[in-house]
């Protein structure tokens, strides 16, 4: 099952969901197939993912070292 986020469209006088090129082609989706959707209306994203990381095991400052070493070599 794959995930995508989307936003709600006007489309006349529907609403519509329009699924990328490339998940169409990684579900050999085509015009006519009939799918199952799984509607979860995002109402805060920050809310939702404040906390997501309090159990993170690194600190900030060696994070930040590990991208400035991976990026720049330093």
């Amino acid at each position: 099952m794959n995930t995508i986020a989307a936003q709600i469209e006007e489309w006349g006088d529907s609403l519509g969901v329009a699924i990328t090129p490339q998940m169409a082609e990684e579900n050999k989706l085509k015009v006519g197939d009939k799918v199952e959707m799984l509607l979860i209306k995002k109402s805060n994203v920050i809310a939702e993912s404040f906390g997501q990381l309090k159990n993170w095991k690194k600190p900030t400052d060696q994070i930040m070292k590990e991208i400035d070493q991976e990026l720049w070599g330093e």
